[in-house]
């Protein structure tokens, strides 16, 4: 009697989680179609008001690239076309702005300066654990005297280094940097940023010290000890308050929707992050699930809005066009909101978890398409007719070459869900080249991309010597290339010889060494470019070379229409 009230108990439980389930998906669907609908069919509506709030009277139609050299941004110009000049008017009215923006970009400049630093610093030391790493996996013998210098705890002492050092880093600098832009006032609350950037370094440093010593809690993504998180959460709360204090302040009606991106992502992540990291909460296979529902949304919902938030105001401002339909942009945005959350329970196939929830995970992961389309459709159209551009703009390269890989790892994580497909790619090494094509192919080149776009407004200094950004470019486009496809036919493989019962487990080993020297040989090249990258950054902060006009576009624009306007 007892043991079938049970049985009923629980099956009332399983169906009220499914209803709960299908219903919020079902929600997530009406809502984006009513929003859709809401939209009134404008999606491709030539260059709406609201795509236009990011530039000043008078400079659509004006090219802006801080990384260039002179010569680079003339045949850039010539590109994109020259507009008539303004009247006398629009002349003072540019002016004014142009002056303020200075001013808010002054406001920026030091927190932004600060974040950046640790973030290419954290960048150095996390590519070359990496390369230590990954030389391990086909060398297992190099480097075995030390503990802490063992594959397992090197391996994770990367991943954190870059998911929590390099990365929210570089997010954190570039989205101070842009908020005063984009609400066109000085930044608040600048010093709490930076009291928060010190206790996430600090929460970090500990964090990787406790892992190389073997103080581990287990989970992938979430390594360190929780008693450490507390500081990164801190850190982090601290980190978002100007995002707040600045809205309060604002000058524009409208939120551009790069705004839309940075605020969901600043909001998500320490939820995503305090659930991840509660103490004896999750336990056993509920353990697993939350693991991978943390580990996946910390790459969807927080390094992709930021990042999509970057390409979203860089790529319109170089070339000084606004995105082709903004409301493709808002589509975007909601589809991300909407079916982001349960994707990563793809990870989880095969294991014992629910069959509901997998195949809601694969649902979910193939509805992302949606927003992957709306992005990649606006990101084309903005620059049809101009891919010349990327011949003469070294930040262009980055952002758009990292917008291209977005939409590759996406539509390949969606199609990667499907049970036919994870069958052969799970637990192998194409899943690892699956995502450093999200994380370094997509959020990384962006973050390069708009580095090299903040700094000379930070420091009111060019880059000195512009063919080294052409340097870090090619190194790591092309062992970026040589790493992703090597270790995705090498990861192929190893799971159709794990699939096939004749062969020996050690063959699907066997098969990978080449596969792995070639991720090798590629991170060494990934490596030197960002040693090229961390170099030009500290000349520049030292000052080295000469300024010869690039950085100075606030006196080209404004010189002969507002005499006396500085620079940064």
């Amino acid at each position: 009697m007892l043991h079938g009230l049970f049985h009923i108990y629980r099956l009332g439980i399983i169906v009220n989680t499914v209803t709960v389930l299908l219903l919020a998906f079902i929600l997530s669907v009406t809502g984006l179609f009513v929003f859709i609908w809401s939209l009134r069919w404008r999606l491709f509506d030539p260059h709406p008001n609201a795509a236009k709030t990011i530039f000043s009277e008078g400079e659509v139609g004006q090219v802006d690239e801080p990384s260039a050299t002179p010569q680079q941004l003339q045949a850039l110009q010539d590109e994109m076309g020259h507009q008539a000049p303004l009247d006398a008017a629009g002349q003072r009215t540019l002016s004014q702005e142009l002056a303020e923006r200075i001013q808010a970009d002054r406001s920026s400049a030091l927190v932004a300066f600060l974040f950046l630093s640790c973030s290419v610093a954290w960048l150095v030391v996390g590519s070359i654990a990496g390369l230590i790493s990954s030389y391990k996996l086909h060398s297992p013998d190099f480097l075995v005297n030390d503990a802490w210098l063992t594959f397992g705890r090197m391996r994770t002492l990367h991943l954190n280094i870059i998911a929590y050092g390099w990365a929210p880093m570089a997010a954190f600098g570039i989205a101070v940097w842009m908020l005063p832009r984009l609400l066109k006032t000085k930044l608040m609350g600048g010093r709490f940023a930076i009291l928060g950037g010190m206790l996430w370094n600090a929460g970090l440093i500990a964090g990787l010290g406790s892992i190389a010593v073997g103080i581990s809690d287990g989970m992938e993504w979430l390594e360190m000890p929780w008693q450490v998180d507390l500081l990164l959460v801190a850190g982090g709360a601290l980190a978002a308050l100007p995002l707040v204090f600045t809205l309060q302040n604002r000058r524009v009606e409208h939120l551009y929707v790069s705004i839309w991106y940075m605020g969901a992502a600043l909001f998500w992540f320490p939820v995503l992050f305090l659930v991840g990291n509660m103490p004896a909460i999750h336990i056993g296979v509920e353990q697993a699930t939350m693991n991978w529902w943390y580990g996946h949304n910390v790459l969807g919902l927080f390094y992709t809005p930021m990042a999509l938030a970057a390409v979203y105001y860089f790529l319109p401002k170089i070339i000084g066009k606004p995105i082709v339909s903004y409301n493709l942009s808002l589509l975007g945005f909601w589809g991300l909101a909407f079916f982001y959350g349960q994707v990563g329970g793809h990870h989880l196939i095969g294991g014992p978890v629910p069959g509901w929830m997998i195949t809601l995970s694969i649902v979910q992961s193939m509805m992302m398409i949606i927003p992957v389309l709306a992005f990649s459709i606006n990101q084309h159209l903005t620059l049809s007719g101009h891919f010349r551009s990327l011949l003469h703009s070294p930040t262009l390269r980055f952002i758009v070459l990292g917008g291209m890989m977005y939409t590759v790892s996406s539509v390949q994580g969606s199609f990667q869900a499907l049970r036919s497909i994870n069958t052969v790619a799970h637990f192998t090494h194409f899943t690892v080249a699956h995502a450093h094509i999200g994380l370094y192919g997509f959020f990384t080149l962006v973050m390069f991309g708009a580095i090299y776009y903040v700094m000379p407004r930070v420091l009111a200094w060019e880059w000195p010597y512009p063919k080294l950004i052409s340097w870090h470019f090619w190194l790591v486009l092309i062992g970026f290339a040589v790493y992703a496809i090597g270790l995705s036919i090498g990861g192929w493989l190893q799971g159709l010889y794990m699939l096939d019962v004749s062969r020996p487990f050690m063959d699907s080993v066997n098969v990978t060494i080449p596969y792995l020297q070639s991720r090798t040989v590629g991170g060494a090249l990934m490596t030197l470019g960002h040693l090229v990258f961390a170099f030009h950054f500290i000349a520049m902060a030292l000052r080295h070379g000469r300024r010869v006009g690039p950085a100075l576009f606030h006196e080209d624009k404004v010189g002969v229409q507002a005499a006396g306007a500085q620079s940064l």
